[in-house]
Order: C-alpha cells, then structure tokens, then sequence
C-alpha cells in the first residue's frame, strides 16, 4: 500500500495524509478519523526509508554491545529498548565479542543506518570511531570509556561505592572472610 492509495481512500490529499500521519493540528479531526479508519483498512505502513531522506531522523537508536550473552546486558537491552519504543524509536543492536574489525563493523552499521544517536556499552573503543560518528553529529553515549566532549557523553560507575555496598552487605549477613577477584585493571 502506498500514501496515494491511503488518500485516494479517505478522499484527501497526500500532504493530508502525511499530516495526519505526524499529528498536525492543521487536520480537522473528522478528516483524520477517516485518513487513519483508511490507513487501517489498507493496513498501510510508511516507508521509513522515505521519511528517513525527508527529515533526516531515522527514529532509530543504535546500541552496541560487547557480549550479547554477558548477563549484564539483556536487563540493559529491555530497558533501553522499552525507553526507546516509548519515545517512538526503534533500535538496531550490535554485538562486538570483543572484536575490534566487529567494533568498526558496527560503527558503520549505525552510520549506514542514520541512526539518531547511539550508545556504546563496551570496554573497548577505537578513538578514530568515535570521531566517525561525533563527526556526523550522532549524539553519543559511553559507559565508562570514552572522553566527555559536544555531543558525548559518559555515564560512570562509582565501583568504589558499589564495592563498599557489597562489602557491608556480606558483612551484614554474618561473613568475614571476604574475598574480591578483578577483571582487568584497564577497564
């Protein structure tokens, strides 16, 4: 189905449609009762590739992941795409196994992609990349890795105080041989 087939049903322009369809206060709400009962009728979509070239905003997010079956990160993917979703954005995910050709691979993906802005949730990240996309405007966002500039930005994790929780809470249950094993001092 397409927009001229939407109009042609509900009897109204395209433009009326294309209004309709981004909640213009210019449509009466008689005319966008029927533009939407014909939408549902059609079972028309829009051609997100269109709306993409004529606004320039592709209503996607990107978010990069190192590990998809790290159990840190499902909880995170379902919160940021429930954010997303609400706020009328879809999301494209990638997964780097730690790999930097994989890392690039994404990088381009999302820039491919046009997305509205990205978040890197990994432990690695080429600088040249980072500026691939700061470049093109994508607004970013880093957990713990990358440096805080226009349009980038971090979110840090107190481990120090994340650490001193865990501590008084093993404390608290009666423990007092308690032992901590560390990743990589790097990250």
């Amino acid at each position: 189905m397409t927009i001229k087939q939407v109009a042609k049903r509900a009897r109204v322009s395209i433009a009326t449609v294309s209004r309709t369809l981004h909640n213009s206060a210019s449509v009466s709400p008689e005319t966008a009762v029927r533009v939407r009962r014909a939408i549902k009728e059609l079972d028309y979509r829009p051609n997100t590739n269109a709306q993409t070239l004529v606004s320039g905003r592709s209503h996607i997010l990107g978010l990069v992941v190192s590990d998809i079956t790290n159990p840190f990160f499902p909880e995170l993917i379902r919160g940021f795409q429930d954010v997303a979703l609400e706020n009328g954005y879809d999301i494209l995910i990638t997964a780097t196994n730690y790999e930097s050709t994989r890392m690039a691979h994404s990088v381009g993906r999302m820039i491919d992609r046009k997305t509205d802005g990205v978040a890197i949730m990994t432990s690695e990240m080429d600088r040249s990349l980072i500026d691939q996309l700061a470049s093109r405007n994508v607004p970013l966002v880093f957990l713990d890795v990358g440096k805080v500039r226009k349009g980038v930005c971090n979110i840090r994790v107190d481990y120090a105080q994340g650490i001193t929780q865990a501590v008084d809470h093993l404390r608290g249950l009666g423990h007092s041989r308690i032992a901590f094993i560390s990743g990589p001092s790097a990250l």
